[in-house]
């Protein structure tokens, strides 16, 4: 099992290009559920989450091919994917599938639209937290589903063949439900109305995958977003936008190890309350026509407080990596976590390194330490993974992150990217996981 390799206690400099969003690109595949036209997603990144979707998709139907190389394209540039869902063959998501990943329990919606039923698993629990599927369930029984629970089965159908809009009001923002439920509702009869929506970007994006598709959409980006049902849908290009997570992961470390990288590619307002905590530690972070530009000096790191919230807030995906840079703060900062419970596993093995870190429930006390020492360390999960990756970065001595597995599901060429701007990386212990 390939592990990383980090000697600690270099700069970053450089120019760091930002990959498409997983959690954008995700929802974008499932999509070509809703249309037997031919659906083409530029910029998707390579992980294995998007060939894990790949195969899942495949089992009910959906034909897939990439677009090779061209002459003097960079191997870090997305990839191109062109979906087709021309017919659907099994409207089952099978547990040995969905159990793989949480986001694949998304086909629910498309497939009942489009074919009047669906059978997928339920996905099970989840290593930061229960994650239930109830609102997503409640949203599809607001446009008339009738839905059963079978032997860990969600069992849908549509009566009459086809689901009717209506107002869905999530009691508590879900990213998920909100994409579920809003791929449903494009092919309903009628107006649908979704109040507490998600607001992220990547709801935004799909958002516009789904116009370009010929769906009507108005609101998306806000709490309430309409959409106006359509018979049909057909096939449409679309980018997928960059990556948010990626680029604050990146931002952080520039922070932690000091430096001076380019962001290359992204949008500061794709997570602006992030990287304005960043300047609130002491962080130089500027936006440019080519992307971010990240800076720190030899001044210390503030120590900040922060809260994790949905979208416009501080996002839950960034606290791990947070969590490493206050580990090195000149004071104490709290960290409070709203979104998922569980997701703190990262603590033990910050504190391998040296961290100071103390639990209170979803609150967590960092006290800034004057150095780390590198140590061997093991994932957790997907960000919590990234932090140690940070951590060790700054770290004196070598740090040996196991489990990279994790660090594969959501970053792409990580390793590469960071030694291009001169940390000591490098990946270990068997083949690359790409």
């Amino acid at each position: 099992m390939d592990k990383i390799r980090i000697v600690g206690g270099g700069t970053l400099a450089g120019t760091i290009p930002i990959s498409g969003a997983k959690n954008a690109a995700l929802p974008l595949m499932i999509a070509s559920l809703l249309t037997a036209d031919r659906l083409t997603l530029e910029n998707v990144p390579r992980l294995r989450d998007v060939a894990m979707l790949q195969r899942i998709l495949s089992n009910h139907g959906v034909d897939y091919s990439l677009d090779g190389k061209r002459p003097g394209q960079d191997h870090l540039a997305g990839q191109t994917i062109h979906f087709s869902a021309r017919e659907i063959v099994d409207t089952t998501a099978p547990y040995d599938l969905v159990s793989q990943m949480r986001a694949s329990f998304w086909v629910v919606g498309p497939l009942l639209a489009r074919m009047g039923e669906a059978r997928v698993s339920l996905p099970g629990g989840c290593a930061i937290g229960s994650r239930p599927v109830d609102f997503f369930i409640t949203g599809l029984q607001a446009l008339g589903a009738e839905i059963d629970i079978d032997r860990g089965y969600v069992v849908a159908r549509a009566p009459g063949g086809r689901l009717t809009g209506s107002r869905v009001v999530f009691p508590k923002v879900s990213v998920g439900a909100t994409h579920t439920v809003m791929m449903a509702a494009a092919l309903a009869r009628g107006e649908t109305v979704i109040e507490n929506a998600a607001r992220e970007p990547e709801v935004a994006d799909l958002a516009r995958c789904l116009i370009a598709m010929g769906a009507e959409i108005e609101g998306a980006g806000t709490s309430t977003i309409r959409i106006q049902g359509r018979d049909s849908l057909h096939g449409a290009t679309h980018r997928v936008l960059p990556d948010r997570i990626e680029t604050g992961t990146y931002a952080m470390a520039v922070a932690m190890t000091g430096g001076d990288v380019l962001l290359e590619g992204t949008s500061y307002d794709l997570l602006a309350t992030a990287l304005e905590t960043l300047k609130s530690a002491g962080v130089d972070v500027t936006s440019t026509p080519a992307g971010i530009r990240v800076r720190r000096n030899g001044n210390g790191i503030q120590p900040v407080d922060v809260t994790t919230e949905p979208f416009p807030g501080f996002p839950t995906d960034l606290q791990a990596q947070f969590m490493a840079l206050m580990s090195r703060s000149q004071g104490r900062s709290r960290i409070t976590e709203t979104i998922f419970e569980n997701r703190f596993m990262h603590v033990a093995e910050l504190a391998r390194l040296g961290a100071h870190i103390h639990l209170d429930g979803q609150v967590a006390t960092v006290e800034g330490v004057d150095r780390l020492i590198g140590a061997p360390v093991m994932a957790t999960d997907l960000r919590a993974s990234v932090s140690l990756v940070i951590a060790g970065l700054a770290a004196e001595g070598e740090t040996i992150v196991s489990r990279v597995y994790h660090l594969d599901r959501g970053f792409e060429r990580l390793e590469e990217k960071l030694s291009r701007c001169g940390a000591s990386i490098e990946r270990i212990g068997g083949e690359g996981a790409r």
